[in-house]
């Protein structure tokens, strides 16, 4: 009687497991961390308007599409978005549609958090030795270059931030019915079937928002060039990147194990 007792004090006592301990609990939190920085980093780096010919080194293709004219131009932003569906597809298949409605979320209040203390940080008095530090380096104003870079127009933070949300619950949910068409099979045909129909709205709402509804006033035929031509380069991107989406599942069956990524697979599959 007192050895039965005795066991059951220590087991009492004795601590309890980390959550962290479960390898599904530590993926996730490593793939919502991975996907929340690169979507906040696609925010600050997409001030930046690339030239894709000249970044490529050969002669500019001179498009025309709806009456307009001109070199491939991006927003550098272009370079991560392709990461964030690689990482939304992820999320999807292993958590199913609340994992990725969460990091979405997370994603959407960590963009605002960072562009709250990116304003204040621009309205904080400069000091004046530092203004003219860059002089020498082609950068007269330090504060108006820090104010330029981090202040982008508040019509460009809400029309990503609407666009990106909008995005991300059509995407899981033609990625779940494409998966109960398609079952276990064709992972690429999910991921790319919800990319292509979801960043169709990304791409446009973004646009319509910050230049069509806001200050610039874009014509509808810029509107839909310039649309049309960040939708083709998301899906092209979108699917050169099919490789990695193997790779990251490989990788995800050898740490969770066979079977237990089998079940969240299934499981995610089931959930609403």
């Amino acid at each position: 009687m007192s050895a039965v007792a005795g066991e059951g004090d220590a087991a009492a006592g004795a601590a309890p497991a980390s959550p962290l301990a479960d390898r599904s609990a530590s993926l996730f939190v490593l793939l919502a961390a991975f996907f929340c920085v690169n979507a906040v980093l696609a925010e600050f780096i997409g001030v930046k308007i690339f030239a894709l010919e000249d970044t490529l080194g050969i002669r500019p293709l001179e498009w025309n599409l709806f009456g307009q004219t001109g070199s491939l131009n991006f927003t550098a932003g272009t370079l991560l978005w392709p990461i964030v569906f690689i990482m939304t597809d992820t999320v999807n298949e292993y958590y199913g549609k609340r994992g990725v409605r969460f990091i979405s979320w997370l994603a959407a209040g960590l963009i605002l958090y960072a562009f709250a203390f990116a304003y204040a940080a621009i309205h904080l008095a400069p000091a004046s030795w530092w203004v003219g530090v860059g002089k020498d380096q082609g950068v007269p104003d330090y504060q108006a270059a820090f104010a330029a870079i981090f202040g982008q127009g508040m019509w460009i933070i809400w029309g990503s931030l609407v666009a990106f949300i909008i995005g991300q619950l059509v995407d899981v949910s033609v990625f779940h019915r494409i998966r109960k068409r398609t079952g276990e099979r064709h992972a690429w045909l999910r991921a790319t079937g919800s990319t292509a129909i979801s960043q169709v709205i990304d791409s446009f709402v973004v646009l319509y928002i910050a230049f069509v509804i806001g200050p610039q006033h874009w014509s509808m035929s810029l509107f839909l060039a310039v649309g049309t031509l960040n939708y083709l380069y998301k899906m092209g991107a979108a699917i050169a990147l099919i490789p990695l989406l193997y790779l990251a599942r490989a990788w995800i069956h050898r740490y969770l194990g066979h079977d237990r990524a089998h079940a969240m697979r299934e499981h995610a599959a089931a959930m609403q």
